[in-house]
């Protein structure tokens, strides 16, 4: 089985509207196809997007400064951005606007107030002129108007309650009525019966969650989030100032956890717009088996088996269901391993359809390639993350080196679980917690910490940093093999939640844990590390992971064939290059799941995905294996000298891919090829006779009709056509002349009554033996079929042409053309000068010939006829008088016509060696396998730990004399934002901006 894919080659950088979408996490739509013109469709009323200048503020005096920035009509959803595009951001769906009004301002000022289907309202003043912001109103309302009318309003309601926040809200309590303080419910036997709230939740609601919420200050963080959600929206609506990005690093409360999850990834907007989709997936897929379904089965029972509800069927069932579902609607992606911690992880605080959308936005937005068959996008970060060690530690880079230890060792199993599988809980959920509010850039600042030895290096680290990191350092330094690295990182987890200061003489700096020092230098000493860089690191290395990747699919390809048959292993290897490129030039479409009614159950599982290649595509792979496939030619036009080559078309390549196709599924696989090539490569001449035979007996009876003997004689023609001479012409005339006299011979004889009977065109009429005797009887045919044939199939790189060095540098325009143009362009250009050139009579093509043979227009002489005159008694005399006068088909007439050709092309072009060996070195000093492999392993094994295991509220006390062990961390970032005033406003604009919320609507 083989698994071709091309779409790492063929990837394309997003372009600007491409971006923005994902920036604001907002759920992508297949783009329309494409008009007539080429030309994408224009949108339809209610659906156009604009970009407009604004500011931003709340309709409450005194909550948050005004902010100005970019406010993005995509609809149906509203975006903003800050100018920095980080201060301040929000996207909400069109729907849940309920009003919209121009507010009454200072003359020259444009302004709208939104309100909000909770009663929330938000003043954006649009900064640019009355038309253009004339023009942005009115899409909005149009836009408005189209939501109306398909009726989201009206589901904006029923799903605001299924989130916790609106029960949170409802109440005074910041712990809600019949929950514990870390947000379990009190009577979880009854609701693990029942199972019917209102609102979406975790496991943890019946199974308590990870940590001690005393120590965890779970009170404390929400009753902030409260305060905060009041005002600035909730789920569907919130809005992402200063202030949530700072409680996110805080932490959140374990029973907002996974609302905000999914508010902050952009799932809730999937989860929104597809109701009830989970459950119909798992319904029209009950029973189905598949590759898939076996892997999900035996990782199970490994994933986070430490935590209760894994150890019962209740979170067992809900973990299948998750992955099952997201295998189904994934079938390219299917499952991968990994992906069972972290949705084990992010079950914990969320329902199950919840988990299922998130799942689905981490593989294929915030992690893309992370948990794909190759694993593309784990090894380009990982490559990415080498490269910043290399660059920003080189005492660390070059010891590891020295000692041969692999950094992906470690860091590849934190990537992939999210740190999830490798420190405690209540740390690594901290950092999903920033993962999903600040994106996959988390992971590079916090794995770039990890462990804290490595920060000496930077000259503006602090001195009490450096005081620690010294004798963290020297451990570092002293580890010999990845063992010793691994029980470090161990180590240095496991005391995440120790002090970092323990001898301090300041309580306030003995209360700080490893864990927070771990943060504050991740978010600050590392801000450096940013969405920008990440993206120029991976544009950077991607060439080299896909060659790697690619390097380890085909040798993978080539181990499971079921026989190489005759082939060596670097021949298989060219096989399946020119395979591939034709995948490349000409994707085999997509293979469709059958129904659901006609799915394998447990008796009989799916067969194993495997590339096959249809038509299309074999006619290029052909094209790159035998010379007859391709036309190869220069053009000469006046203006310029090129070489072109084009994929052949002729019933001959099509009835070729038919007779290799045995297990009759109109698809070639790789194993296919490898066998169909075996069966002619191989061949003597009376080998290579009887193939060709064969290849058009099309009923398999031993037989050719008068029909097939037609037929198989274009073929011959298609192949001779770009000979030079007509030396192979004259051989298939005479080829068709002698075929009908020895077909005639061998008979029966006619009746006396009727002297000239009709022979019918499917009535057998050329055998074996006889079709050998007319091919030995031309000296031209059976040099073809004794070596010509076999030769012109070429195991080994095809090169265009060599042009002599005249030629490339004497055209108009010269190599500067080819180095600045796109292909498409190129076609234009090339299109334009031929058509130039025809009209100035310069226009030549120089066809290249497919066999060489001869270089001359001498002919051989023709043999003598083997029948004697009294056997030559033919129903198709008349039409046989003599060689010169054979009628040709028709269909053939035009390739019988000269062709223009060079006689010093008729040498095969040189070989041109692979790059096989080179991608393979490639492949082994990357270590992708080894990397892959030590990544699961380290999944599969995880360390328990003391602090996550769940502690009962024995006690109440009052909440405000608690104080949160995290209000430092607070303190010090809001005096940073202080410092830093990044709203992008002048003193009168935030002035303005106060007045704008006072301001009365325009009647």
């Amino acid at each position: 089985m083989a698994t071709i894919s091309a779409h790492l080659r063929n990837f394309k950088e997003p372009d600007r509207e491409e971006q923005t979408i994902l920036f604001f996490s907002i759920p992508s739509e297949p783009k329309p196809p494409l008009t007539k013109d080429g030309k994408p469709p224009l949108p339809r009323e209610g659906e156009e997007r604009m970009e407009i200048n604004a500011v931003l503020s709340l309709g409450v005096q005194g909550e948050e400064d005004a902010y100005a920035g970019k406010l993005y009509l995509l609809p149906p959803y509203l975006a903003f951005a800050s100018v920095d595009r980080r201060s301040v951001r929000f996207t909400i769906p069109l729907c849940t606007i309920r009003r919209v009004e121009r507010l009454n301002a200072r003359a020259g000022v444009y302004a709208l107030s939104l309100s909000l289907w909770h009663g929330m309202k938000i003043i954006v003043q649009l900064t640019t002129l009355r038309p253009t912001a004339d023009l942005f109103s009115a899409l909005l309302r149009d836009a408005l108007k189209l939501e109306l009318q398909v009726g989201r309003m009206r589901a904006v309601k029923a799903f605001s309650k299924t989130c916790y926040s609106e029960v949170l809200l409802s109440g005074s309590s910041p712990v809600a009525e019949g929950e514990r303080e870390d947000g379990s419910l009190i009577n979880s036997e009854k609701a693990g019966e029942d199972g019917q709230l209102s609102y979406h939740g975790g496991l943890g609601l019946r199974f308590k969650f990870p940590g001690d919420p005393k120590k965890l200050r779970e009170a404390s963080k929400t009753k902030l989030w409260t305060n905060y959600l009041k005002t600035r929206g909730r789920h569907l609506t919130l809005l992402r100032y200063p202030q949530c990005t700072r409680l996110v690093q805080v932490g959140l409360p374990n029973r907002l956890r996974g609302e905000m999850w999914e508010t902050l990834s952009g799932s809730i907007f999937l989860r929104f717009d597809s109701p009830g989709l989970y459950e119909k997936l798992l319904e029209d897929n009950k029973g189905r088996v598949n590759t898939s379904t076996e892997e999900i089965e035996k990782d199970l029972h490994r994933s986070l088996p430490e935590y209760a509800a894994y150890q019962s069927e209740e979170g067992i069932g809900a973990l299948r269901r998750v992955l099952q579902a997201f295998s189904f609607k994934n079938p390219d992606t299917g499952y991968c391993q990994a992906m069972n911690i972290l949705a084990a992880a992010i079950l914990i605080y969320m329902s199950e359809e919840q988990a299922f959308w998130l799942l689905e936005v981490i593989c294929d937005r915030l992690l893309p390639g992370y948990y794909s068959t190759s694993m593309h996008g784990t090894l380009l970060d990982q490559r990415v993350f080498e490269s910043l060690v290399t660059r920003c530690l080189p005492m660390i880079h070059d010891h590891f080196t020295e000692v041969d230890v692999q950094l992906s060792v470690a860091s590849l199993p934190w990537f992939l679980s999210l740190f999830i599988n490798s420190m405690p809980m209540v740390f690594a959920f901290r950092i999903v917690d920033c993962f999903f509010c600040m994106g996959p850039k988390v992971l590079f600042q916090v794995g770039y910490v990890l462990p804290p030895d490595e920060i000496p290096q930077r000259p503006y680290v602090s001195l009490q940093l450096r005081s620690i990191l010294k004798i963290n350092g020297e451990k570092l330094l002293q580890i010999q093999d990845d063992g010793q690295f691994i029980h470090l990182m161990r180590d240095y987890f496991s005391s995440l939640g120790e002090s970092a200061h323990p001898d301090s003489s300041d309580p306030r700096a003995r209360a700080i844990t490893r864990f927070q020092e771990l943060l504050l230098v991740s978010f600050r000493e590392f801000a450096i590390i940013t969405d920008d860089t990440i993206t120029s690191e991976r544009r950077k290395f991607r060439s080299e992971v896909v060659t790697s990747i690619e390097s380890f699919s085909k040798r993978s390809a080539i181990r499971n064939l079921r026989s190489l048959e005759r082939f060596t292993k670097e021949q298989v290897g060219f096989i399946y290059d020119a395979l591939f490129k034709a995948v490349c030039v000409e994707p085999p479409p997509q293979p469709v799941a059958p129904p659901p009614s006609l799915l394998a159950t447990k008796d009989a599982p799916e067969e194993r995905p495997e590339t096959r290649i249809e038509l299309k595509t074999f006619r290029v792979f052909l094209s790159e294996i035998a010379t007859w496939a391709r036309d190869e030619k220069i053009v000469v036009n006046g203006f310029q000298r090129r070489v072109d080559r084009e994929v052949a078309e002729h019933e001959f390549i099509d009835r070729l891919f038919f007779f290799w196709d045995s297990s009759f599924r109109g698809s070639l696989s790789l194993q296919d090829l490898v066998t169909g090539l075996d069966g002619v490569m191989f061949n003597g001449l009376m080998e290579s006779i009887e193939w060709f035979f064969n290849l058009h007996d099309k009923n398999k009876d031993g037989y050719l009709t008068k029909d097939e003997v037609l037929t198989l004689s274009e073929s011959l023609l298609f192949i001779f056509r770009f000979e030079i001479g007509d030396a192979y012409l004259g051989a298939i005339s005479r080829f068709m002349s002698n075929a009908f006299e020895y077909g005639d011979a061998l008979l029966p004889p006619a009746a006396e009554d009727f002297p000239e009977t009709q022979i019918e065109s499917n009535q057998p009429y050329l055998n074996l033996a006889t079709f050998r005797m007319v091919i030995l009887a031309e000296e031209a045919l059976e040099t073809f079929f004794e070596t010509d044939l076999s030769a012109s199939f070429r195991l080994e790189p095809v090169p265009l042409m060599d042009l002599p060095p005249a030629i490339s540098s004497n055209g108009l325009l010269g190599g500067l053309w080819s180095s600045i143009t796109s292909d498409d362009n190129k076609k234009l250009f090339h299109k334009f000068s031929d058509e130039l050139g025809r009209a100035v009579g310069r226009h030549q093509v120089i066809h290249k010939p497919s066999i060489g043979r001869f270089t001359n227009i001498e002919e051989p002489r023709p043999r003598e006829s083997l029948l004697t005159p009294a056997m030559r008694r033919s129903a198709s005399r008349s039409s046989l008088t003599s060689p010169s006068d054979t009628d040709v088909p028709k269909s053939s007439s035009s390739l019988l016509a000269p062709t223009s050709t060079v006689e010093g092309m008729t040498p095969p072009p040189v070989p041109q060696k692979r790059q096989d060996r080179d991608m393979e070195s490639i492949a082994e000093s990357f270590g992708a396998l080894s990397m892959v492999q030590a990544a699961n392993a380290a999944l599969m094994e995880r360390t328990p730990f003391a602090i996550d295991d769940a502690k009962d509220d024995e006690d109440d006390s009052d909440l405000d004399s608690e104080v949160a062990e995290d209000d430092g961390v607070l303190d010090e970032v809001d005096a940073f934002l202080e410092a830093h005033d990044t709203s992008g406003l002048s003193d009168a604009d935030k002035a303005l901006a106060k007045d704008l919320v006072n301001a009365e609507p325009v009647e």
